[in-house]
């Protein structure tokens, strides 16, 4: 394995790490502005990587998913993941805040995501790209903030599918408290075991080039341009 394939992979794992465990930390500390201290007593508003690890979603996903395309004599995938989610009480958001602040914390982590892609594309565009005559440091700043501008716009978009268990649909889940649709919140809530397979589905089979990879190119393309 050559140094360069050892610093793709080193940098897409740091930009992973802050993407998903920033992302985590964000719904804590917007519960946490609502009266919600369910996430601080529990050390979830730590940066702290080991107390925000999954198992599946740190570990298995991102690897298989990196890994798995090479045994097939593909290049190798891309990275995503998620970290163990942080536990608020939803009950105490709504009393303090009502529904408007219970979505404020379900929109948290997309927010963080996009605002860090933001930011580094400003850095990747105002870059030079690497060449073979540049510092073993600069490659791998470069590479680890191209990293972080593609894991968080992915980790955004994927939070934002209306899928059961994810952001987006605990959204709409307390739109649909708001306006008392009921019928929409209870299905929502009724799915929520599913949420995982749902995702796993889609990263698996050719739906992911509809509603991921179209949705993160354009992203891209607009940050980028």
């Amino acid at each position: 394995m050559e140094l360069l394939d050892i610093l793709k992979i080193a940098t897409a794992v740091l930009a992973l790490a802050i993407a998903i465990i920033g992302h985590e930390i964000m719904h804590g500390w917007v519960a946490y502005m609502y009266g919600d201290t369910t996430a601080k007593n529990a050390g979830r508003l730590s940066i702290n990587p080991i107390s925000h690890v999954d198992l599946v979603g740190t570990i298995i996903v991102p690897v298989s998913m990196y890994f798995l395309p090479m045994l097939f004599g593909a290049d190798s995938g891309f990275l995503f993941g998620w970290a163990k989610p942080v536990p608020i009480n939803t009950a105490t958001v709504i009393r303090k805040g009502g529904y408007n602040a219970a979505m404020q914390v379900d929109l948290a982590g997309i927010v963080y995501n996009f605002t860090m892609a933001a930011f580094a594309s400003i850095a990747v565009v105002a870059m030079s790209q690497p060449t073979t005559t540049d510092s073993v440091y600069y490659i791998f700043a470069y590479l680890s903030l191209f990293q972080l501008l593609i894991i968080n716009v992915v980790l955004g978009v994927f939070n934002l599918l209306p899928v059961p268990q994810f952001d987006g649909a605990h959204f709409l889940m307390h739109l649909a408290l708001k306006y008392k649709i009921n019928a929409v919140a209870e299905f929502f809530y009724k799915n929520e075991r599913y949420g995982v397979i749902i995702m796993l589905i889609i990263i698996m089979t050719p739906i992911k080039e509809y509603v991921l990879f179209l949705p993160v190119q354009t992203i891209l393309g607009l940050l980028l341009s």
